[in-house]
């Protein structure tokens, strides 16, 4: 089983998507556990005091550092396990990173708030600082539940056919080609008739070129990591 430990400001974000489709079905079938918990819990004031203003001055509060030691301390986290904090500062997160967390046992993931998180705490828990996108969040909940999904639904059994995530995008390095179902017609637009053909090594085939066509045009980094050296 998969234990995945969140440290927020915010429980009450994960409330409901831990409990429906993928993430939900996952846990009930005891594949995945789940614990959030509150960062509040561990301070030491009367007023649950969890950021500061930054030294050398400027806008914003800051995360103090010792409310997310405590908490990861009292999850029993680490011991080699991996400790993420999601930052905008952090590097991409891909799909490699999510197969690498849905086989291990242990993930924990970090959720900043305000301006942003003392730098002590991913340097001192040897956490990984990971962003979502290229874009500022008003926290880390949105995008640790991101990654969160990208990873339940790799682990074996959450999804109740395999097949259907190894022809995602960025499964094996490209875009996926498109997707089409019934009706056949719509509004003067055709399904390609390769895909009516019942051929299924022209299907492949299709489908091939068309993952390529789509990350070359969109994509042009994963296109040039894809060319072989």
């Amino acid at each position: 089983m998969l234990t995945i430990n969140v440290v927020t400001l915010f429980p009450e974000v994960f409330e409901a998507p831990l409990r429906v489709s993928i993430l939900g079905r996952a846990a009930e079938r005891g594949l995945v556990r789940y614990r959030v918990v509150q960062l509040r819990e561990y301070t030491h004031d009367r007023h649950k005091t969890v950021d500061d203003t930054p030294y050398g001055g400027g806008a914003g509060m800051v995360l103090k550092p010792e409310p997310f030691f405590e908490a990861v301390e009292d999850l029993g986290g680490g011991a080699g396990q991996p400790i993420v904090l999601l930052s905008a500062r952090g590097r991409a997160f891909t799909h490699r990173d999510a197969v690498r967390f849905s086989v291990g046992k242990e993930l924990t993931l970090l959720c900043g708030h305000y301006k942003d998180v003392d730098q002590r705490v991913a340097d001192g828990l040897s956490a990984e600082e990971l962003s979502i996108g290229d874009f500022v969040l008003s926290g880390g909940e949105p995008a640790a539940l991101c990654v969160l999904d990208a990873v339940v639904r790799l682990v074996p059994g959450a999804l109740g056919d395999h097949e259907s995530a190894a022809t995602d995008s960025h499964y094996d390095g490209l875009l996926a080609a498109p997707s089409y179902t019934r009706p056949p017609s719509y509004r003067g637009m055709d399904v390609p008739a390769v895909l009516l053909s019942g051929d299924h090594a022209e299907i492949a085939a299709w489908r091939a070129a068309q993952a390529e066509r789509l990350t070359r045009e969109r994509r042009p980094d994963l296109w040039n990591k894809h060319l072989p050296d």
